[in-house]
């Protein structure tokens, strides 16, 4: 039976493949080099607004800076993430780990979900207690805090967006800091209008409002990072439509045991059995194979394996 094992790019090895074996090729989603000083640059202004705001938010009584500096401590943590996935992409595999360290991303967003989630049940249990009874803030200071918040956040935004439509990780930090400065300028306004109306439930009730926003949010990333923790198929790939394109290629009469999986949280794999009754088709039908499961479902690391007749009942759950 041959077999269509995944290879390294061409400057990974420099050996031939034996004739029973063809290359399936697969192509990762990198950071390039010169984003290491955007996140860099990044991380370290995130860092400093959220010990500022943290203390100003904590001087001016203000739970909606108190809020956005516990989220902004989130956004720092994914912003590390996100480096250390682009690093983690770089480290080359060895005998004991033969994928490398992928999965080290799906597990710090997992532990980026479950603090964010406690952090922020904690304020909204603050918030709704000062509800009941609300307090007197410096809104001024809450406005100018909060607008530098803009700043610092939209100018993080902008350092990514170069990368952002080539680059899984890149996306993610350039949404999340956009997002980050809409959310500053809601601050803002909050502290307008209890500067204006004196509305003083207005602060505790923003802070309430940011803590929901950010727990819908973060609950959708405990959610998928649990989800490919288990191995689970990424959100963006439908199994049915990459089982009808692997069947529509020539020669193939079924698919059996497929299965895909995230290696990480930007790189997905692939398994199958091609049930070929005429053998092998040859190297050039694998790599054209491999491409479009790449163009078409991102599928970068694809092993696929050619056989005349299925060799096990393979995974009836799998089955159509």
């Amino acid at each position: 039976m041959p077999h269509a094992p995944s290879s390294q790019p061409d400057h990974d090895h420099d050996h031939d493949h034996d004739h029973d074996h063809a290359a399936v090729g697969h192509a990762h989603a990198h950071a390039p080099r010169n984003f290491d000083r955007a996140f860099a640059v990044g991380i370290a202004l995130n860092l400093a607004f959220v010990c500022a705001e943290a203390f100003y938010g904590w001087q001016a009584n203000s739970l909606a800076l108190l809020a956005d500096a516990g989220h902004n401590l989130g956004d720092v943590a994914g912003l590390v993430l996100a480096w250390a996935g682009a690093f983690a992409g770089r480290l080359r595999p060895d005998a004991r780990h033969t994928y490398g360290f992928k999965r080290a991303s799906i597990l710090a967003a997992l532990a980026n979900a479950l603090l964010l989630l406690v952090a922020m049940g904690s304020l909204a249990w603050e918030a709704l207690h000062r509800l009941g009874a609300p307090q007197t803030t410096q809104s001024l200071t809450v406005m100018a805090v909060a607008a530098a918040g803009i700043v610092v956040n939209g100018a993080t935004a902008l350092m990514f967006m170069r990368g952002h439509d080539d680059d899984l990780n890149l996306r993610g930090a350039f949404l999340h800091m956009a997002g980050d400065a809409l959310v500053s300028a809601g601050v803002v306004v909050a502290g307008a209008l209890t500067l204006g109306l004196g509305w003083a439930w207005l602060d505790p009730a923003t802070g309430l409002a940011i803590a929901a926003i950010i727990v819908w949010s973060t609950w959708s990333l405990l959610r998928q990072s649990l989800h490919l923790l288990f191995d689970g198929v990424p959100a963006h790939i439908d199994l049915h439509a990459v089982r009808a394109c692997l069947e529509a290629r020539p020669g193939v009469a079924r698919v059996h045991d497929l299965h895909v999986w995230a290696m990480g949280t930007s790189e997905v794999a692939l398994t199958a059995h091609l049930v070929m009754p005429g053998g092998a088709p040859g190297d050039d039908f694998l790599r054209e194979t491999a491409a479009q499961l790449r163009s078409r479902f991102r599928i970068g690391h694809a092993t696929l394996q050619v056989v005349r007749a299925p060799i096990a009942p393979g995974c009836e759950s799998l089955e159509p």
